[in-house]
């Protein structure tokens, strides 16, 4: 066969890129263990920081040992073991018509359309098995995307011990700056109810007056980033709502967990 001919150039570039394509495979289903892993881990940091409990330096399984993850039946408004809350995926579970609820949109201020009916909540307990904290996966959508984040309450089930974003594609320097460590400082100390049990947490257009009786309810705004910031707003006052984790966290407290 000519060495320039029309087959032989076709076959080496077929032998090509069946040889890449192999490579390319092998690597993918060999590296998907580490990916899967390093996933885990991230979410695993993302927990202990809005917790305010991670440690740099100290390794990830060893902080996270105080950490229990549960499984919540939205439905039940109870604890379930239908599924292993270590291995469950709530993203699936929403597009999944058994283990889905369509939200309506009257009822639906984060935007979220579809949620799953469990979620997997985080408790961390003391030594003598106490409820310290309990880390709440919440959602919803920003400007550009929907943001995924966890939120820490303390054992009152109204204060907020941190909260922080893991995922979202808002624009950076403006609704990105929902990752400013300043910006989420302000979060760690703010009631999410008032005395009447009304959902009373804002964020502002503008700046909290730090003197003003309702500063405990309120957070800065984001400049240049309305929607974002509304967003963030809109979610909390869905998940923390009667449609979210509000008749759940009831009957804890109503337990004395």
């Amino acid at each position: 066969m000519s060495r320039d001919s029309t087959t032989k150039i076709l076959s080496v570039a077929f032998l090509l890129c069946l040889v890449c394509s192999v490579l390319v495979s092998a690597a993918a289903v060999g590296l998907s263990g580490i990916q899967e892993r390093n996933k885990i881990q991230e979410r695993r940091k993302n927990i202990l920081q809005a917790a305010g409990l991670y440690q740099p330096g100290q390794p990830i399984d060893e902080q996270f040992r105080k950490i229990e993850a549960r499984l919540v039946d939205l439905q039940e408004d109870a604890f379930s073991q239908a599924f292993d809350p270590t291995t469950f995926d709530s993203r699936s579970a929403a597009r999944d018509p058994q283990t889905s609820h369509r939200i309506p949109g009257d009822e639906d201020p984060a935007d979220i359309k579809t949620r799953s009916r469990y979620k997997v909540v985080y408790l961390v307990k003391d030594d003598t098995g106490s409820l310290q904290q309990l880390i709440l996966p919440v959602h919803g959508k920003g400007l550009w995307s929907t943001m995924y984040g966890f939120l820490a309450l303390d054992d009152d089930f109204t204060t907020i011990n941190g909260f922080a974003f893991y995922e979202h594609g808002e624009t950076p320097g403006l609704g990105g700056e929902i990752d400013n460590p300043a910006w989420k400082g302000q979060w760690p100390g703010k009631k999410i109810y008032g005395p009447g049990g009304e959902i009373r947490i804002d964020v502002l257009k503008g700046t909290v007056d730090r003197d003003a009786p309702d500063a405990v309810y309120r957070v800065d705004g984001l400049a240049g980033a309305t929607l974002t910031a509304r967003g963030v707003e809109n979610l909390l006052h869905y998940w923390m709502g009667q449609d979210g984790y509000r008749p759940f966290l009831e009957k804890l407290q109503a337990q004395g967990v």
